[in-house]
Formats: C-alpha cells, structure tokens, sequence
C-alpha cells in the first residue's frame, strides 16, 4: 500500500504545481504532465500484485475521531484502476498543445488541478471499503469533473451543461446514499462486508436503489441525458477521461455492489442484461441522428456502456442458472470492454477535439476533406471507428466476441433465461451494425470528401503533443486485437474477487484467446497482402484522377454530397416512436420559387419526456408560490414559529 499512496501523493504534488506555478505558463504545463505521468506509472506498478489475486492490500485511517476511512485493493478493485491510470497521462499530455492559450493561465492551472483531483478521486472510489469512505470520495469525483465541464463558464451552453450534469449526480449520489443508508440501517455496520448479512428482500431493494445512482454516473438510457451536454461543454481531453473512465466508476459500482451483497437470484442478471440491450441500441441510434461532433460520441458512450451491461448481465445470468462458463466469459467481455472503451473512446474524443480546435465547429455538415489536411488524426480516428464498431483485428472485436461466446453458452438454459439471453444476443448484433452505420456515417462525412466551408479547407495537423496520445492509443487497440492473449488473462485475473463465481479453467481461456489472436492475424495478413498485391498490379500503370461523377451534373459541388441526414435518417426513421423526429419544411408554392428550407431534428424521448411531463409542470407549480417569498421579514418569522409549533405537536 505505500507504492500505491506513492502514486496518490505525486499525482496531488502535480495538481499543486500547477496551481503554484501558472503564471509560468509552459513550465506548468510540461511540469504538470510531468508528475502525473509519474504518479501514474508508480500507481500501474502498484496494482501489480493485488490484480494477480495474490494478496489484498488494505488501509484504513480514523477520521474526525468517529468514523473510519477503509480502502482495499483487490483484483476487481486493480482492474478498474487499469484504464484510470493508462489513459490520463495521455490526456495530460494532450492538453499540452491544446489547452494553449496564456491569457487563461489561471484557468488552465485550476483545471489541471481539477483534473488531478478527478483522477485521485477515481481511484479512491474504486478501493472504498465502506459507506463513509466511499460517499466522501464518491462526492469529490463528482464535484470535481462538475468543476471540469464548467472550464468555459462564460459560456451559456457551457453554465446549462454544468447545471445538468450537477442535477444528474447529485440526484443519482441521493440514490446510492439512500441504498448504503437502508444497508446501514440492517447491518449497524459501515463496512461493505457486512452487506451479506441482510435479509434477501432487503438486498433487492439495496441493489435496485444504488442502480439508478450508479446507473446515472455510467449514463444508462434513460438516465443518460447529461452526456450530450456535459461531453461537449468539456474540453476533448477532459470528455475523452470522462467518457473512456469516469462513467465506468458507474459500472464498477453496479458489480462491486453485486459482489458485496452475494446474490445469486436472477432478476439481477435480467434486470442488468435488459437495461443493457435499451441503451445499447437507443444509444447508437441518437448517435446516428445527431450532427454535433462530440454529441455523436457522447450517444455512442451510452451504447457502449450498453454493450458492458450485456456482458455483465449475462455474467450474472449464468451465475444465477450454473453455467459458469456462460458467466466468466460474459463478465470477462464486460470487463474487457471496460478497458478497449476506455482506449478507443478516449481516441475519438481527442481525434474530435484536434478538428474542433482547428475548424472551430462541431457540426459534421460543415466539414469534410480532413484526412488529407490532417493525415494522423484522420487515421487514429479511423482506427478508434473500426475498434468501436467491433470489427476485427481492433480490440472492440475480442471483448465483443467473448460476450457472444458467453451468451451463446446460455442457449442451453430454458425458460426465460433462455428467452433474456436470446434477445442479448440479436441487441448486441443490432447493435454492431448500427455502430458501423453510425461510424461510417461520421469518418466518410468528416474526414472524406471535399471540406464543406472554408474552416474545414484551411486546416493542417495538429501539434505533436496532440497526435501523440492519439498514435499511443491507435496502437493500443491494435495491440489488444492482434494479441489478445495476455490481456484476456489480465480480465481473468480481475474476475477472482466475485466470490459467487467459479472461474473455468485455464485450458479453456488460453484456447479461445489463442483462436482470437489466430483469427485476427491471418485477417491482418490477408489485408497486408491484398494492399501489396494491388500495388505490385498497379506499379507500372497510369492512373488518372478526375471528379467524383455527380449523377448527370458536369460541375459537382459540395453541396451535392450526402449529408448526416441524408445519410441516416432511413435508419432513424425505423425506431419510432422510441425517437422523436421533427421536420420543417418551407415546402414549394409558386411557379417560380424562392428559397426553400429543410430541416430535420432528432430530439431525445427521455429528455423531452423529462422536460414536458416534470420540469414544465413543477416549474408551473413553483411559479404560483412565488408569492411566498415577499421580502418582508415578520412573515418570514411567523413562517419559523408556525413550523416550530407544528414540529413539536408531530414529537
């Protein structure tokens, strides 16, 4: 444990320098990833050891002289850790060449202090090992990424953002407290071992209470609705931690919490599994009808949890029938994914953010023509499509395909495990597709064709310190695909802290992953060859360039190409009513016409559900009592003393 309050301590010291420091803007900020690329490596070496299972490490401290701050590290504990500490200095170093602006120097210094603060807290929350310990740190994560997403305040869009986000945590912190109060309030206990004890019924009511909090943290469909503001408020690389880490704190909850309790029953696994299927394929299907840059990643971060929760509640499922090969491959997808979304997720963000700060808009409408202007981005974000869509030979293909080996295992179950399963598998396929669609649409849009406004035509490639991160990562999800190996071993490491789970043996994982890793370099070899035998057919021949045929038009413009809609609204169009779609048109009426306008939105049914059924309503409501509040201070006594007088008839 002192390695790993090492790695704390130097990642706090990186969070003061770049408070003490700001006014020396570069020093600060090459000092700042400095350390935390320190602290980070120490806190990677210190994980080592509890993630082999071979000892869990604990520390506890008294605190204000009656409670008692408990932490330990354990297998699951040290896997979640993995990403944490892999992919922030990568985001610190990004923000190097991004966050470049001297004239914000001290905001820039109290953001990187801010971010140092959510990476500590991060990590805090995944070794808590009871209540007080966990709502303090639980608290600081989230008050500390509100104070991240709020980095341009000045902004209105940027205040409306934070404003929501704080709503959401805070309403979803409520659930989690009320949840480890009723624990509280069975076991006399602060520490999560006693969970176990509690009555089966009590435990249901626990589980489900703290799954709308964890569930609001992880952004599952419908509590969701936060990611689509905060993500684009926030600067990329803080969206990127956000999005590939922090919600995944929502996810370690929902399992840390299911361990505790020791339950077995399964209308866990059904519950998790059918939460899973909903935001997975609604989440792909808002990311396919949304135009805004990082709106679109934000929508596919909810189906990507989805894809996590699929994993998870087949996991559970086969825990809960006996099919413990069904239950360790379905939760070692689901943790695998944790760590490949933490990857490519992060890729994209930082890919979006590297075109944001060149072109100045986010709207995909307006771009277009960038690989040729920026080579690296358009490339790593080409490979974090490919990885995210679950293709091969990128890593979202290995984690995926362990959650169908799992799941295909529980066709044998009868009953409506059978029937949960069933349906797991044709969502997590549905979902595949729509992500290609959705991926496809974004890269051919953005990065193809010709630019769509004169931004997108002046842009060249980024700072070194930008494309870096995003280089490292490319190759990480390259790494993972090709050699799969090591790290499906790591995820079965991960799994030794669910006691209710029987691992299967080491036979078995060595030959799936060992058929993966095959499967995925002999695809890579057939594309290597085929790319080197086209240029050994084409090496001597003339080849001429000439426009893009435009349909019987001799003179193309860009206006002809597909838009995001044009493109997607076809598939839009086939979920109604789970999505709302409004169009505007201005329609023509004359013989010669003027002008015409057509629009098309994609509105978010739980957002608008939200909005018109509770927050129009209450905010009516509220407004007629206004008259409460009248600025004269005698009523606002005799409101006091009638409240006193009430309190003590109830007592």
């Amino acid at each position: 444990m002192d390695t790993f309050l090492l790695s704390l301590t130097v990642l706090f010291a990186g969070g003061l320098f770049a408070l003490v420091t700001s006014r020396l803007f570069s020093l600060m900020k090459a000092g700042y990833i400095a350390i935390t690329a320190a602290g980070c490596m120490i806190g990677l070496y210190a994980i080592f050891g509890p993630l082999q299972g071979a000892e869990v490490v604990t520390y506890s401290r008294s605190w204000l002289q009656i409670f008692t701050l408990s932490f330990s590290l354990d297998s699951l504990s040290a896997f979640f850790l993995i990403p944490i500490f892999a992919v922030c200095p990568l985001a610190a170093l990004y923000s190097f060449h991004y966050m470049r602006n001297p004239a914000h120097y001290k905001r820039i210094g109290v953001n990187n202090f801010f971010f140092t603060l959510l990476i500590i807290s991060m990590v805090l929350v995944a070794t808590a090992d009871n209540i007080v310990s966990f709502a303090l740190v639980w608290e600081c994560m989230s008050l500390s990424s509100f104070f991240l997403v709020m980095h341009e305040y000045k902004k209105e869009a940027t205040r409306k953002a934070g404003y929501i986000y704080f709503i959401f945590t805070q309403s979803g912190a409520m659930f989690i407290f009320a949840a480890m109060a009723l624990a509280y309030s069975y076991t006399g206990s602060y520490d999560f071992a006693s969970f176990a004890e509690m009555p089966a019924n009590i435990k249901v009511i626990v589980f489900f209470l703290a799954m709308v909090g964890f569930g609001s943290k992880a952004g599952i469909f419908p509590l969701h609705m936060w990611l689509p503001h905060a993500h684009p408020a926030a600067p990329s690389h803080i969206s990127g931690v956000m999005s590939g880490v922090m919600i995944k704190m929502g996810i370690y909850g929902i399992l840390r919490l299911y361990t505790i309790l020791d339950v077995t029953e399964l209308v866990f696994g059904q519950a998790v599994l059918s939460l899973g299927m909903i935001s997975g394929v609604l989440g792909v299907v808002y990311a396919l009808g949304k135009v805004d840059f990082k709106k679109i990643l934000a929508y596919s971060s909810v189906e990507n949890i989805g894809i996590i929760l699929i994993g998870s509640g087949i996991g559970m499922i086969g825990i809960a029938s006996g099919d413990m090969v069904m239950a360790s491959f379905g939760f070692a997808g689901s943790l695998l994914h944790v760590l490949n979304h933490s990857l490519f997720k992060t890729l994209l963000f930082l890919g979006a953010g590297a075109v944001l700060q060149k072109t100045g808009t986010g709207n995909i409408n307006k771009l277009g023509g960038i690989l040729k202007r920026m080579p690296t981005t358009g490339k790593s974000f080409l490979v974090g499509s490919v990885s995210i869509s679950g293709l091969p030979p990128f890593n979202g293909f290995i984690s995926e395909f362990l959650i169908y080996y799992g799941a295909f295992h529980g066709l044998t179950l009868n009953g409506s495990s059978f029937l949960f399963v069933m349906l797991g598998i044709i969502s997590l396929a549905l979902i595949g597709g729509l992500a290609v669609s959705c991926f496809s649409r974004v890269v051919g849009l953005v990065f193809l064709g010709e630019p769509r406004s004169p931004e997108a035509a002046g842009v060249v490639e980024s700072g070194s310190t930008i494309t870096l991160p995003m280089i490292v990562l490319s190759c990480g999800c390259l790494v993972i695909g090709m050699f799969p190996e090591p790290f499906v071993q790591v995820v079965f490491m991960g799994l030794k802290s669910i006691k209710v789970l029987i691992p299967v043996g080491a036979e078995e994982v060595a030959l799936v992953a060992g058929n993966l890793a095959l499967a995925a370099r002999v695809f890579m070899g057939v594309v290597l060859f085929s790319v080197v035998l086209r240029k050994l057919f084409y090496r001597r021949k003339q080849i001429d360039r000439g426009p893009t045929w435009g349909c019987g038009f001799t003179q193309p413009t860009v206006r002809m190409q597909y838009t995001g809609t044009s493109y997607a609204m076809s598939i839009v169009d086939f979920f109604r009513p789970f999505v709302q779609i409004r169009t505007r048109y201005s329609g023509i009426n004359r013989i010669f016409p003027g002008r015409t306008g057509y629009e098309t939105r994609v509105d978010d049914i739980a957002e608008t559900t939200l909005v018109d059924r509770i927050v129009t309503p209450m905010v009516y409501m509220l407004s007629k009592l206004r008259w409460i509040q009248h600025g004269h201070i005698q009523l606002y006594i005799g409101y006091i003393i009638v409240t006193i007088i009430a309190l003590l008839l109830f007592v």
